[in-house]
């Protein structure tokens, strides 16, 4: 079975929109570095290297729109692909605002900036453009994969993805944003929409009540023992393949949204290692590989299997558990201003 780990590799509004006081943050979303060594992406660079696994990073460009000819992105974006990773195409629409003088008074007027869902072909295919000049400004492949900011889609945007050449995406993920569209109610496998083959990242049930309860396969927001056995599950169903999201920015806790004052998050850390480690030691049974990699192996029979895995509610309840009590110390000791 393949499984796609992706990464989205972006920087921060950091609340500029509602604070005039407030900037945008930039590399220091993605290096996270604490004492001068990088606990976000370098620690996951290591993480893949030492076991051998390709990752995707989907890296977002309409930033440029903001930070101009710095381009901080752009040597990010070439070392990840030094490193043998794919690089792939991410937007946030919210960043292309900033190519308006006036672009205070526009955030006022229409405050929800970041959105594909209901945005005009031609915008669309504008933002999309802009992201390829990029790739090309910055000496890298054209991307073959995109993900929308937040994971927004409609059936609008997967035609014009057909339209500008990507043939790939992974846009869906219901836990994080649904649609309300039957037809993108997509928990697994490889999808065809609109001339678009979409690869969701993985939705699973972690309890059942009136209906099930979804979650979407993150680091974060899973835990180790519980992302396992969901690949366990996968394998054992049938699935080709698996999707699992995360961003270098979870794996440091913030004292604020400015990123200055920083700890290592340690619990995420030994979420991926642990996860890095377990696809490594089993490569017999799984292939940590790219998306575009995954996403264009021949279609089969079961390509478009879309099953709703389930997990016991006892794991959630455990990492939710854990979760609560780190971050609550976490809190407490960047309040003191303690970095480590």
């Amino acid at each position: 079975m393949l499984v796609c780990l992706t990464i989205d590799t972006e920087f921060s509004i950091g609340g500029a929109f509602t604070d005039a006081a407030r900037r945008p943050v930039g590399d220091a979303m993605v290096r996270c570095a604490i004492n001068g060594r990088s606990q976000g992406l370098d620690f996951m660079l290591d993480c893949l290297q030492r076991n051998g696994l390709q990752a995707t990073f989907f890296v977002e460009t309409l930033q440029r729109h903001y930070f101009g000819a710095a381009d901080p992105m752009g040597p990010l974006a070439r070392r990840i692909a030094d490193a043998g990773h794919e690089v792939q195409l991410h937007l946030h629409p919210c960043w292309a605002v900033f190519q308006h003088p006036d672009w205070r008074e526009r955030v006022g007027r229409q405050p929800r900036q970041d959105e594909f869902v209901g945005r005009d072909a031609a915008s669309t295919g504008a933002l999309l453009r802009q992201g390829l000049s990029a790739f090309a400004d910055w000496g890298l492949a054209p991307p073959q994969v995109f993900r929308a900011g937040n994971m927004q889609h409609d059936n609008a945007l997967y035609a014009v993805l057909a339209k500008v050449g990507i043939p790939y995406a992974s846009n869906v993920g219901l836990a994080i944003y649904d649609s309300g569209l039957e037809e993108y109610r997509l928990y697994a496998g490889r999808h065809l929409r609109h001339g678009v083959l979409e690869c969701p990242v993985l939705t699973f049930s972690d309890c059942r009540l009136f209906r099930p309860h979804l979650k979407t396969l993150t680091v974060s927001g899973t835990g180790l023992g519980q992302t396992i056995a969901l690949l366990e599950r996968a394998r054992a169903v049938g699935l080709e393949q698996v999707v699992l999201l995360t961003h270098p920015f979870e794996y440091v806790q913030s004292r604020n949204g400015d990123f200055d004052v920083l700890r290592t998050h340690a619990l995420n850390q030994n979420r991926l290692r642990g996860l890095c480690d377990y696809l490594g030691a089993h490569r017999g049974q799984y292939q940590a590989c790219g998306m575009a990699v995954a996403a264009a192996q021949p279609l089969t029979a079961v390509s478009d299997a879309n099953p709703l895995l389930h997990s016991p509610a006892w794991r959630s309840a455990g990492r939710l558990a854990s979760q609560l009590l780190y971050d609550r110390y976490g809190t407490w000791r960047l309040a003191q201003g303690v970095q480590a």
